[in-house]
């Protein structure tokens, strides 16, 4: 719906001419433009209602709080219900995953993008502002869970009636407990058949240690009971503890990228109040902005005279480099310094990957992008890098593969990005083993995140290992099953706990490099989709590693080059070559793939030749000297000739197989 507005009748008259034409969707409504709008412009009709007044809500009137739960639990469905239960949206069947805005999160149908809507709700004559973040629920973007919990005072931890408590709900209460949250206990899809909801209670009891009288059951695709959840955010969570006379002290929780408008800062304030026409000072850079635009989201953006402490909104202030707007920064007044909030603890890559675009003229529109992107997801590291074969490119750190996939999709949609994406690796450690090296590289352990540049044994006196403190929660029939899958996969186990009749927690600590590309699905497969997984980092440990080389006709490929435990080497080896065999294209000659460790080698196929078929009707003898021409010739090639690896083999060769 847009409102065409101007300084006089003519003014809207040619407003609604051009807009005829320009097809804007429904007929325009018409106003008069206050006398600070530009004379002639169209406005939306958000931006012509009267701009919010946000002194309305007293501190103790405001509560912050998120959703979260584990993947497909109903934390988007219970947000669609409470934005039409306060009146935010208009009640429609379409009314589905409305604050799931990426293209990537409806095709998928995960949250991958943690969203804000601040919420008006009228209780006992009293007007609250509630603010709602949505969450991701899958492991990948635990990140965004716990940088949305610090613009929180509680958290709605949504359980599935029927599945019960998994390992991401068991992470996300860890990660609320922490922060010192009030939790409240969320019983979804009562409604199912199989739902039920007291053995639920029971395992919430057990688990998390908080009564089964405090869990609220409904069904929010069909909306029951979904009012009691309102009522409980306002009994339940208590108002922030902020101080609105204070000097102003913004928390920047997220951040968005928009052509026109720069940087748009999402907001937590926890002292003072800003507005438009302030000059705010960044603590981390010290650069100093004029506020352009306040408001909160409603979902969309509603422009506001004015942000007070205790609230959370956005804030445009003309920042039009990606680098200026820090996740964790905190914002205050020109010549009124504070102490700068405790932002947030990095996050830690778990995965790296090569990032190169298809055609090398497509690097500048590309880094654009990536630093567009990187902006929107702080979690993602970026270092240059390049290859023989693929040209300038990137190396990307990314908190799993979901989360890696994601990034891709995303680069693809949002900014049209072609990218060559080449095999995820996980971050290893080398102690040095002379003065001499420790002087070069500055530092006696460095972490290596490429695997062309492993170091030699000679060189080091250990190798390190990433590992991780996985949670597995199973029925109890497929615990032998997965067991095994993790002893295969060099995990010890910690701990095994019943926490109800039919399922078990189990605690293992794994190399990284086992799981990062398909745990998940195996573990998935063996337990016919019922086991759930989760996983948090857990330093490093010694192993014993080493760097297998890809060799065709004798040339080492840099591109696939691996870092192997020494024990699976043969077996990984031998999946790469067949592989390789099977993807890459027939040549005029032999084509020798081996898998080399130093200068041994453990593993070989053989790509045949590519055969002329022809005819020939003259003396055999003749046809025979023809053949023998053509195996020298071939012999010759094959000598001289270098094989080049199509880009799109990549991928398809270095995915590993799921009998790994």
């Amino acid at each position: 719906m847009w409102t065409l507005v101007g300084r006089g009748w003519g003014c809207a008259r040619t407003l609604a001419r051009w807009a005829t034409g320009a097809a804007l969707g429904p007929a325009p409504t018409f106003g008069a433009a206050p006398e600070s709008w530009p004379t002639c412009r169209v406005y939306s009709s958000a931006e012509f209602k009267e701009k919010l007044d946000m002194s309305r809500f007293p501190v103790e009137n405001i509560r912050n709080f998120s959703i979260v739960a584990h993947v497909d639990h109903g934390k988007s469905t219970l947000a669609d219900r409470l934005l039409e239960l306060t009146g935010t949206i208009d009640k429609t069947k379409n009314n589905k995953q409305v604050l799931d805005k990426l293209q990537v999160e409806r095709e998928r149908g995960i949250t991958v993008k943690a969203q804000t809507a601040s919420l008006f709700h009228n209780c006992e004559g009293k007007q609250y502002l509630l603010n709602l973040i949505d969450t991701p629920g899958h492991v990948d973007f635990s990140y965004e869970v716990s940088r949305s919990l610090s613009a929180c005072q509680g958290v709605l931890l949504v359980v599935d009636a029927n599945e019960g408590i998994q390992a991401q709900t068991v992470a996300n209460f860890f990660l609320a407990f922490e922060a010192q949250l009030s939790v409240i206990p969320v019983i979804n899809k009562i409604d199912l058949k199989n739902a039920d909801p007291e053995r639920v209670e029971n395992q919430i009891e057990k688990v998390f240690d908080i009564p089964s009288d405090e869990c609220i059951k409904i069904s929010a695709k069909l909306g029951t009971n979904v009012e009691s959840v309102l009522q409980a955010v306002i009994e339940r969570i208590p108002p922030p503890k902020v101080h609105r006379k204070n000097p102003l002290r913004a928390l920047v929780f997220d951040s968005t990228f928009d052509q026109y408008r720069g940087v748009i800062a999402n907001v937590a304030l926890f002292d003072g109040v800003v507005s438009k026409g302030d000059k705010i000072v960044s603590a981390h850079t010290q650069k100093t902005y004029e506020v352009s635009e306040v408001g909160v989201l409603n979902p969309n953006e509603q422009p506001t005279h004015k942000l007070y402490a205790g609230q959370v909104g956005y804030l445009i202030a003309g920042m039009k480099n990606v680098t200026e707007a820090q996740i964790g920064d905190t914002l205050y007044l020109h010549k009124q310094p504070v102490e700068p909030l405790p932002g947030f603890k990095s996050a830690k890559p778990m995965v790296f990957a090569g990032m190169y675009p298809v055609d090398q003229s497509e690097y500048n529109n590309l880094k654009s992008a990536i630093e567009k992107l990187t902006l929107n997801d702080s979690s993602v590291t970026v270092h240059r890098d390049s290859s023989l074969a693929l040209g300038a490119g990137w190396r990307l750190g990314f908190l799993g593969l979901l989360h890696m996939e994601v990034f891709n999709q995303r680069l693809e949609q949002e900014y049209n990005a072609s990218v060559i994406l080449t095999t995820p690796t996980v971050p290893y450690k080398a102690v040095l083993s002379s003065s001499k090296l420790i002087k070069e590289y500055r530092e006696k352990e460095i972490t290596i995140i490429n695997p062309a540049q492993f170091p030699d044994k000679s060189k080091v006196t250990e190798y390190l290992e990433p590992v991780v403190l996985g949670t597995i929660i199973t029925p109890d029939e497929y615990t032998g099953k997965i067991m095994m899958l993790c002893e295969a996969r060099r995990a010890v186990q910690k701990n095994m706990i019943f926490i109800d009749q039919n399922r078990v927690m189990l605690k293992y600590l794994f190399p990284l490099n086992e799981i990062v590309v398909d745990f998940y699905d195996s573990l998935k497969s063996l337990s016919s989709g019922y086991a759930s997984f989760d996983y948090e980092d857990a330093g490093y440990q010694t192993a014993e590693l080493v760097k297998m080389d890809i060799l065709l006709n004798g040339n080492t490929v840099e591109e696939l080059v691996t870092v192997v435990h020494k024990d699976k080497a043969h077996s990984i080896g031998k999946a790469i070559c067949e592989r390789l065999k099977d993807s890459l294209p027939r040549q005029l000659f032999e084509i020798a793939i081996q898998a080399a460790i130093g200068s041994k080698i453990i593993a070989r196929e053989t790509l045949p030749i590519f055969k002329n078929i022809f005819q020939y009707g003259g003396d055999i003898t003749r046809k025979m000297k023809l053949l023998k021409r053509q195996a020298e010739g071939k012999k010759k090639l094959r000598k001289i000739g270098n094989v080049e690896v199509p880009k799109d083999a990549f991928i398809k060769v270095l995915k590993t197989q799921s009998s790994k």
